[in-house]
């Protein structure tokens, strides 16, 4: 898989709402596949109202915590070339810039040669041709949420995440700032929130004594990228509070892991079960399942997903949890 692409230069013309009036960074990156950024990046979005994410006129938006600082980013594709423009601001450009193609999936282990063993399947990977399993490199931007998400309604995840993000992280770089978009605070912001303040934010004591722990070994974490997949899974999982699911969550979307399956979900092995077979299974028969499919199981899983191959849902939602005391 080949791609061209020009490195991060300033973009005439651009206007921003940048203090002292800065351009953005800007890389042009033409790739060898018809890239989906939507759907390729739509599991890093926590919702219909993630504070780090905003679609205006077509335009992406996505305020980023990077080790080199906080960044904007801005892309629009090109579909009928191939081409993904992303202009970006803040200490972080440069570092996003660089990585663009491998965030989106290029180098994407199997994509080429992938298999389907079910008509289902077949048809998914026809319908989205341009998506890639994601390898972001931001390890904490995927850790952090999936443990604000551990066994709790979406509407419950997702609103823990949103709160965290509007209290305690920052406007974002440039003109995404005053888009309302906002960059998740870092690892050392968030090992300082008192618990009383997760607590505000709905987020339980054992969730939010994990994160603190994830936040306090940053630094080995964003190691993980380097290490093969394995070794960073054992990483992942030998920090307290951090299991199976959590870390496959995290490795499918910051290490572009294409075998991650989410085992442990209360919904895939049911929906990929209902899918493939026309009844729910659990997770051990999920294995058996996805055994054709070794190596590219979590490949499966986003693909079903995308095209909306999920089981009808009966009987009301579960209620969300309360973490606030009350009385």
């Amino acid at each position: 898989m080949t791609a061209t692409g020009l490195r991060a230069v300033p973009s005439p013309g651009v206007a921003t709402g940048a203090p002292g009036g800065a351009r953005p960074a800007r890389r042009v990156w033409r790739a060898a596949w018809p890239v989906d950024v939507r759907a390729t990046w739509g599991v890093l979005c926590r919702g219909a109202g993630d504070p780090a994410w905003r679609v205006v006129a077509g335009a992406l938006w996505r305020g980023l915590t990077t080790p080199a600082g906080p960044v904007t980013l801005r892309v629009t594709t090109r579909a009928a070339e191939a081409t993904v423009l992303a202009d970006a601001w803040g200490p972080g450009a440069d570092w996003v810039l660089d990585r663009l193609p491998t965030m989106l999936g290029e180098g994407d282990v199997g994509a080429e040669g992938f298999v389907p063993h079910h008509d289902l399947v077949a048809r998914a990977l026809r319908l989205h041709p341009g998506w890639r399993v994601p390898r972001t490199g931001l390890v904490l931007e995927s850790l952090v949420p999936a443990v604000i998400e551990q066994k709790v309604t979406g509407q419950e995840a997702f609103s823990g995440w949103r709160r965290v993000v509007q209290r305690f992280g920052e406007p974002a770089p440039g003109p995404g700032g005053a888009l309302g978009v906002r960059v998740p605070p870092p690892p050392a912001v968030l090992a300082q929130i008192p618990s009383w303040e997760w607590l505000r934010a709905g987020v339980s004591p054992q969730r939010s004594a994990t994160v603190v722990r994830v936040a306090r070994v940053a630094a080995r974490l964003e190691e993980l990228p380097e290490l093969d997949l394995a070794a960073a899974r054992r990483r992942l999982v030998s920090i307290p509070g951090v299991g199976v699911w959590t870390a496959a969550e995290t490795a499918h979307r910051a290490l572009g892991d294409p075998d991650a399956v989410s085992f442990g979900d209360y919904h895939v092995a049911a929906n990929i079960g209902w899918a493939l077979t026309g009844r729910p299974v659990d997770d051990q028969s999920l294995v058996e399942l996805l055994r054709p499919y070794a190596g590219q199981r979590y490949r499966v899983q986003r693909l079903l997903e995308l095209s909306g191959a999920v089981r009808p849902r009966r009987g009301p939602r579960m209620a969300p949890r309360r973490h606030l005391p009350t009385g």
